[in-house]
């Protein structure tokens, strides 16, 4: 478990629709991050597992269908359980307005996808230590 500042960052919730990215997404978490991740495949999903999961950090995918990843924020944080976790966009959307976009929203980051699983647990840390 580390601890940063007030976040302690052990349970990661990640959100995305594509299973060989969720699956790639899980080695990188887990085996090489060292934490507890639960994966969903959908928005709806994360509804459902957030409240008694009630990660430390939520990983949310961009673009999903029917729900996706702003809308899937939107509906985390009027949850009591995960009304001030930190959330992650990781998306290939990346220009400057679109970052700007998904800070403004509330997001504490964004990570560019492709993603380096070997360095993703890193990037994840860095982005919580700024808080």
């Amino acid at each position: 478990m580390i601890s940063v500042t007030d976040v302690t960052l052990n349970k990661v919730l990640y959100v995305e629709d594509d299973p060989d990215i969720r699956a790639i997404a899980e080695l990188a978490l887990q085996d090489v991050g060292g934490f507890n991740a639960a994966l969903c495949s959908s928005g709806q999903q994360a509804l459902q597992v957030a409240p008694e999961f009630e990660p430390d950090l939520i990983l949310l995918d961009v673009m999903m269908p029917e729900m996706d990843g702003p809308e899937t924020m939107r509906r985390l944080k009027s949850l009591d359980a995960t009304r001030s976790t930190p959330v992650i966009f990781m998306t290939a959307r990346i220009q400057n307005s679109e970052i700007e976009e998904y800070l403004a929203l509330g997001a504490i980051g964004v990570i560019p996808k492709p993603f380096d699983p070997m360095t993703l647990a890193d990037e994840i840390r860095t982005l919580v230590a700024a808080l």
